[in-house]
């Protein structure tokens, strides 16, 4: 890493440059705040650079780590001056909306850039670039620098890290229900009706930002911190295919996935080919409601997706980016 602190050594500046919000998600801030708690155990100091907006939870994640929020510009030249400003000596991109020539800019100003991208990096230019998606090893890339691709550089927070999973719930299957920290597309009523709509017994716990009345079996509760421990304890989990698929593949919990934005396409793909997860599709419509009855109805076919999605992420992958990040000369 460029700077005074020099590559590996304790006292270096790390600056993560990304937005929460409704529109965007969490997902984002969620994996930087995986590698902050790695980069923070090692002694580098971390800040992030953006804006969360219209979620408490989102927000309360840095603050609860003490990571300081800097309002940061858009424009590249003024965020380097910011970077500068702030002593870093790296930055991490992880934003579908910066002006492509961002990392190009940062570098010039004598910063080392890590891009987090999913699949296309956008015309980003970076010292190194990072693709978790399950698969992405295989895909091609069409920048030269170097790449950490694929399940073993996966980001996971401390908070699921230390999780087992709970033994199963009996009779009656635990489902848990969630779309992100901020359900961008709305979609949890519609899924809490599919559940009811397979006419299977369970019990239901929906997170969603906007209190609705699910009815029946289900309780709807607001974005938590408790979601790593209910994720260990549920029986299945019912949500999209962003980040927190690697979560659960972590503890190896039977998934049921959707997916609510193109770029979640790949990932949903790639998990459900595997027989990783099980395919509901975009919708939920009567053939995901018939998944979901099988599933809820059948505890060895969900323990099979379990047991395939177990050991594909071994929870060191932020060691490893960790390592990359700050051996950058």
């Amino acid at each position: 890493m460029t700077g005074g602190a020099g590559p590996g050594r304790p006292g270096g500046r790390v600056g993560f440059r990304c937005d929460a919000g409704v529109r965007s998600g969490v997902g984002h801030l969620v994996r930087c705040v995986a590698l902050a708690e790695e980069l923070c155990a090692r002694g580098v100091e971390v800040a992030f650079l953006g804006e969360v907006r219209g979620s408490d939870w989102a927000r309360a994640q840095l603050r609860e780590r003490g990571f300081r929020l800097v309002p940061a510009p858009q424009d590249p030249v003024r965020l380097a001056a910011l970077a500068r400003g702030l002593g870093l000596d790296a930055v991490v991109l992880d934003s579908y909306d910066l002006p492509d020539k961002t990392g190009a800019v940062l570098r010039e100003a004598g910063l080392a850039v890590l891009a987090i991208v999913d699949g296309d990096p956008l015309g980003q230019e970076a010292d190194l670039y990072l693709d978790q998606n399950l698969g992405a090893e295989r895909r091609p890339f069409p920048r030269r620098a170097r790449r950490l691709a694929g399940a073993p550089y996966v980001l996971l927070r401390d908070s699921v890290r230390r999780r087992t999973r709970a033994p199963g719930g009996g009779d009656v299957p635990r489902v848990l229900c969630f779309f992100g920290g901020t359900d961008s597309a709305g979609v949890a009523p519609a899924w809490a009706r599919a559940l009811r709509a397979t006419g299977r017994p369970f019990h239901g716990t929906v997170v969603s930002p906007a209190p609705f009345e699910a009815g029946g079996p289900i309780t709807v509760i607001p974005p938590t911190d408790r979601l790593p421990e209910l994720m260990a304890g549920a029986d299945l989990v019912l949500t999209a295919a962003g980040s927190a698929v690697w979560e659960l593949l972590y503890l190896g919990v039977p998934t049921a996935l959707s997916w609510v934005a193109d770029n979640q396409l790949i990932g949903y793909e790639e998990l459900v080919g595997r027989g990783a997860a099980a395919g509901l599709g975009g919708e939920a419509g009567a053939e995901a409601v018939g998944v979901l009855a099988r599933l809820l109805g059948d505890p060895a076919a969900r323990e099979e997706l379990g047991g395939r999605g177990r050991g594909l992420v071994d929870g060191r992958g932020r060691e490893r980016v960790a390592d990359a990040l700050l051996a950058i000369g």
